[in-house]
């Protein structure tokens, strides 16, 4: 009877709770499940698709390379610092329907190119620009290299895109070029030098070089279809394109006087940088390098606008050749940063 008795106060609910607590008060802790919050005793992994690149405060030297650095075959004028902060964004307002096609598509270009960098452009609020910081559109040091190096991997391809065009153009017809071959190859030339001294700077991550690869395939071989047909749009094209790189480098050089950049400011520049740059030493700053980068810019910015302003077929180019009788500043000067129009030269304004 008594056996039946026990049984008849058994109750399985009670019996699984009364186990559950035990386990509880005599088990370990496990922090990872009842305290999520902790930090994880995995470290974390690095994405596999970043494409933020590893800055390179001090260049090892290169034997292969710094052992034989050339005299630039299209020597660099002598920018003064002065003249170099004088630099500032300046817009050509679209006027024709070419124009605005131009404009559209670099405005395309951009869009997908902040995208693929996490930038976004600043606004100035109450004298200050916004920083985004906390956001994916914050800019470090890494960001900042990967988008200066994307940027002058794509900014090269336009000049050396249409002097080979207008190369054969000329020895297929047998006819002069009048002088615009050599300021488009000294453009793509100076471009590239850009890019070889960040590249000095940084290590770019394998997914940045795969996109910088397929990019410049897609984008140097559209440029050189339209070019054949319309080479007026692609000079629009390049003329807002370096507006947006004088836009972009303001805003580096912004972040560097603001101190959120720390870290460039104890980079050694390289050494190709003051071979190029004559007015550089192994003294100079990484900021001295992005003024003289901007300053070539918006020398890209005037040439390419007045080219686009110009009959493509017929009219010289006015950079290459400086007019008796002419004064200098009523006419363009591709050494210099002082000039009347820097959104570009009106052809009327020309003795072509």
């Amino acid at each position: 009877m008594l056996k039946l008795e026990l049984r008849s106060n058994y109750n399985p609910a009670l019996v699984g709770l009364r186990c559950f607590t035990r386990s509880i008060s005599t088990s370990k802790p496990r922090p990872s499940v009842i305290f999520p919050n902790q930090p994880a005793s995995v470290p974390k992994q690095k994405n596999k698709l970043d494409i933020s690149t590893k800055l390179v405060v001090n260049p090892p030297p290169n034997p292969n390379d710094d052992g034989y650095i050339s005299h630039p075959t299209f020597p660099h004028p002598k920018f003064t610092g002065e003249d170099c902060e004088k630099v500032h964004y300046v817009h050509r307002k679209p006027i024709t329907v070419g124009d605005k096609i131009a404009n559209g598509g670099m405005r395309f270009c951009r869009y997908m190119f902040d995208f693929v960098t996490g930038y976004k452009k600043p606004k100035d609020v109450n004298g200050k620009l916004q920083t985004w910081e906390g956001t994916r559109y914050e800019m470090t040091e890494e960001k900042w290299l990967t988008r200066v190096i994307f940027l002058e991997s794509i900014a090269g391809v336009p000049g050396m895109v249409a002097a080979f065009v207008r190369h054969l153009h000329s020895i297929r017809l047998l006819k002069r070029d009048k002088a615009w071959i050599e300021t488009l190859l000294d453009e793509a030339y100076n471009e590239r030098m850009h890019l070889l001294t960040f590249m000095k700077l940084g290590n770019p991550s394998w997914f940045t070089r795969l996109i910088i690869y397929v990019g410049q395939g897609v984008f140097c071989n559209l440029f050189f279809l339209i070019y054949l047909i319309r080479p007026r749009y692609c000079h629009r094209f390049v003329g807002y394109l370096e507006e947006e790189a004088v836009s972009t480098y303001t805003h580096l050089i912004k972040d560097l006087d603001a101190k959120r950049l720390p870290r460039f400011d104890n980079v050694k520049l390289p050494e190709i940088a003051w071979v190029y740059w004559t007015s550089l030493d192994e003294n100079s700053t990484f900021r001295d390098l992005v003024l003289r980068v901007r300053a070539d810019e918006s020398k890209h910015r005037e040439v390419n606008h007045t080219l686009a302003n110009l009959k493509q077929r017929k009219d010289r180019n006015p950079f290459a050749l400086k007019i008796d009788g002419v004064p200098l500043e009523d006419q363009p000067d591709e050494y210099s940063l002082k000039t009347k129009h820097p959104e570009g030269w009106a052809r009327d304004e020309l003795k072509l």
